[in-house]
C-alpha cells in the first residue's frame, strides 16, 4: 500500500495568523480568554484551546464587561463590533484578511447602490459576518436553482463569494447569475481564497491515482467538506474525518493507494497520526506530491501587535 500525501494541505496563512493571535493573547491576558465563535472550524484546535482556559462564545452577552475577546478567523458583522464596544471589551480582530477583503467589497458595492448577491452557505460564520455589512442590500444564494428562483432585476447588481467554496460549484452559480443578469458586476479579484483553491487543485490532480481519499478536517469546515466532495466526485471513496480514531479498517479492503490531505484548519500533527497508523497497520510506504508551493504569511492584528513587547533582534 502507498500513501500519497498531498501538498499543499492543512493550515493556511489566515488560520496560522488566527491561532498565533490566540496563543499570544493567552500569553498576554491569561485565562479565561474569550473567543467569538470557534477560532477556526476544527475540533482538535478548539478542544486544545478549551483545555487551556479559552472560552468560545456564541453571544457577546456571554463575555464579562471589559474582558479580552478575539474575533474568529471567519469575521464578524459591524453589529457585533458595536456590541463589543458597548460592553467595553478589549477586542482583538483575528479575521482572515481575505475575508476582510470580501467585507470591504460588500461595503463598497452597498454604498454605490448595488444589490449584492452573496454566493455561500446559509448559517456559516463567514456568511453571517459578511451579510451583516449590508443586510438590506444582500441576497444569499447557494445553487443555480436559487438563482433561477430570484425574482429581482435591479439596475445595479454585483456578486461576491464565500472564501471557502468549491471553485467548480461557485463557477456554476456564477454562470447562472451571468446568464440571468448579464449586467452583473464582480470584484476585480476572485474572492475564493488561494489556499482553498490550491488544496482543491491538489485533490483534483491526485485523487484519480487513489482508491481511497482521507481528508482531515471537521464537519463544520466548509473548505474541508469541499475537498471530500471533490475527491468523491472523481471516483475514489472519500472520507472526511477529524482524526485517527475515526479510521475504519473496512475502508482499506483492496486498496493500493491512499491519498491523504487536510483542510485549511486541520493541524499537521493530526495528519501525521493518521499516516503513522496506516503505516503501522498496513506497512504502507509514503510519497509526497507537490502541486503548488505556498509562502503566504499574514501579520498579527495591529491591536495585538501594539500590546506585544518590542523584541530586539
Amino acid at each position: 500500500m502507498q500513501i500519497i500525501l498531498a501538498n499543499p494541505r492543512g493550515f493556511c496563512a489566515g488560520v496560522n495568523m488566527a491561532i498565533e493571535s490566540l496563543e499570544r493573547s493567552l500569553d498576554l491576558f491569561g485565562s479565561p480568554l474569550f473567543v467569538y465563535h470557534e477560532i477556526v472550524h476544527n475540533k482538535y484546535v478548539v478542544e486544545r484551546f478549551k483545555a487551556r482556559g479559552v472560552v468560545f462564545v456564541e453571544s457577546i452577552s456571554e463575555v464579562p464587561e471589559g474582558a479580552p475577546l478575539l474575533y474568529s478567523a471567519h469575521g464578524v458583522s459591524p453589529q457585533i463590533r458595536e456590541e463589543s464596544k458597548r460592553r467595553k471589551l478589549r477586542a482583538i480582530d483575528a479575521t482572515c484578511p481575505l475575508v476582510t477583503k470580501v467585507h470591504l467589497e460588500a461595503v463598497k458595492y452597498a454604498k454605490e447602490g448595488y444589490t449584492i448577491i452573496l454566493i455561500g452557505h446559509e448559517g456559516h460564520d463567514e456568511v453571517i459576518g459578511t451579510m451583516g455589512e449590508a443586510p438590506e442590500r444582500m441576497i444569499l444564494v447557494e445553487t443555480a436553482e436559487d438563482v433561477a428562483n430570484l425574482t429581482i432585476n435591479p439596475e445595479k447588481m454585483a456578486y461576491l463569494t464565500q472564501t471557502t467554496l468549491s471553485v467548480d460549484d461557485a463557477n456554476v452559480v456564477i454562470a447562472a447569475l451571468r446568464d440571468k443578469f448579464p449586467q452583473i458586476a464582480n470584484p476585480p479579484k476572485d474572492d475564493i481564497c488561494y489556499a482553498t483553491q490550491n488544496r482543491q487543485e491538489a485533490v483534483r490532480e491526485l485523487a484519480r491515482r487513489a482508491d481511497l481519499v482521507i481528508v482531515l478536517g471537521s464537519q463544520n469546515s466548509s473548505n474541508s467538506k469541499r475537498l471530500a466532495e471533490i475527491a468523491g466526485s472523481l471516483g475514489p471513496h472519500a472520507h472526511l474525518i477529524d482524526g485517527v480514531t475515526e479510521i475504519r479498517s473496512e475502508w482499506f479492503d483492496g486498496v493500493e493507494n491512499v491519498l491523504i490531505t487536510a483542510g485549511a484548519s486541520a493541524p499537521e500533527d493530526v495528519v501525521q497520526e493518521c499516516i503513522e497508523y496506516i503505516q503501522h497497520q498496513y506497512g504502507a510506504s509514503i510519497v509526497e506530491e507537490w502541486v503548488r508551493e505556498e509562502n503566504v504569511q499574514f501579520p498579527l492584528p495591529r491591536s495585538l501587535r501594539e500590546l506585544l513587547p518590542v523584541v530586539n533582534l
